[in-house]
């Protein structure tokens, strides 16, 4: 079902993410609204960016491919990029735009509105076809793209690009993404769609069903499965996500943990790993970085999920995103249950292990509201009344 380590060519990676990297402005005290924070911690943010930065915690070799402004926040994630041990070689300025900012709000533990400053346009939407370098991405073990990378032009042209030249080789992931505010929508998918949220759907599943011809592996939360395929209840929407091409499909739901199904007919269902939610926000890219890491040491598929799931359940007990990526003896001593394993993550903010399952779901980079758990989510896409105002330069 996958490929265990082994003897690789000098040159590749074991994983290549693709897509968003920006500056994350995060409260250093909880529930406080952010008309009212009077601290922040700066920290290197974006999905992509924290997925390659979870993995190259790991032990794995990693690189991103991004785009950042000509400007002091872009010289910072650099250095953040460099220090985590994530190749930036591919992550070139665009002087026209500045480095996308990103606040949110703490309120555990499932609320965590984000505010992006993502205008006129952010840089890593500048990605090009032409500027790729596709014998890297081919050789690559893993590439990692996600569904914000299809959301506008050129950065869309070169993410299907990417994707067809791995020709479904190695595990080739689609991580569905699903940020209706950078398809002009307001809300989630279904009733919760907002004035616009359908209409946004529409534009995007097209696009969506392309990277999945492509993909072998589609990870996302229930909204996200039914942007991508119109289905929400688990079981079909991962069906439907290997009819559409993947040949992994793992379905993150929240307090109900994760499903997984493959094409060889493998099952595997697990619960998410109880903690006490401080942020939601990383804890799904974390989740993405310790399931690329499963997948290439080539483990069961159940211990790939109860894997990612701790690595998520960690990130979310703590206030940083990319920062508070675990270590491999954190994730191990969380699933043996020690205490330890859940500590602070320099910001004296952190959870504890909780005895009953406490919404600890932490699957897809920067958790989503409802699914900041221990199992791996978003963050939350209900950007609060005035986040439309916020997008604004």
């Amino acid at each position: 079902m996958s490929e265990p380590d082994g003897p690789q060519p000098p040159y590749a990676y074991d994983l290549i993410a693709m897509g968003r990297l920006g500056v994350d402005l995060y409260p250093l005290r909880a529930g406080v609204p952010l008309a009212e924070v009077d601290a922040f911690g700066k920290f290197l943010g974006g999905s992509a960016a924290n997925v390659a930065v979870a993995a190259a915690r790991l032990g794995r070799r990693t690189a991103l491919i991004s785009r950042t402004g000509a400007d002091p926040f872009g010289a910072y994630l650099h250095t953040e990029l460099r220090g985590f041990g994530v190749d930036d070689r591919w992550v070139t300025p665009v002087p026209a735009y500045p480095t996308p900012l990103t606040f949110c709000e703490i309120f555990p533990p499932d609320d965590f509105p984000l505010y992006f400053y993502r205008r006129p346009k952010a840089p890593d939407l500048e990605i090009r076809p032409e500027e790729l370098d596709l014998a890297a991405i081919r050789a690559a073990r893993i590439l990692w793209v996600t569904g914000t990378g299809l959301c506008e032009e050129p950065s869309r042209s070169a993410t299907l690009a990417a994707l067809a030249a791995r020709e479904r080789r190695g595990h080739t992931v689609f991580d569905l993404d699903w940020r209706p505010l950078f398809w002009g929508g307001e809300g989630g998918a279904s009733g919760a769609g907002g004035r616009t949220g359908a209409a946004a759907v529409g534009v995007a599943r097209p696009h969506y069903a392309a990277a999945l011809r492509h993909a072998t592996v589609a990870v996302g939360n229930l909204d996200e499965c039914e942007v991508a395929t119109g289905e929400r209840e688990p079981e079909a929407a991962a069906r439907a996500l290997l009819a559409a091409g993947a040949e992994l499909a793992v379905v993150k739901r929240g307090p109900d943990g994760v499903l997984a199904l493959h094409r060889d007919g493998t099952r595997a269902e697990v619960p998410p790993v109880p903690v006490e939610v401080l942020n939601g926000l990383g804890a799904g890219d974390a989740f993405g970085g310790a399931l690329c890491h499963g997948l290439l040491a080539g483990r069961p598929l159940p211990d790939v999920l109860r894997y990612a799931n701790a690595a998520g359940a960690l990130v979310a007990s703590r206030l940083a995103c990319s920062s508070a990526m675990p270590r491999p003896e954190e994730v191990e001593a969380l699933l043996a249950g020690r205490v330890e394993a859940v500590r602070s993550d320099g910001y004296g903010m952190v959870g504890r292990p909780r005895p009953e399952a406490v919404r600890s779901e932490a699957h897809g980079r920067e958790a989503r509201g409802s699914e900041a758990y221990g199992s791996g989510t978003h963050g939350s896409e209900e950007t609060r009344p005035a986040a439309r105002e916020d997008e604004r330069p």
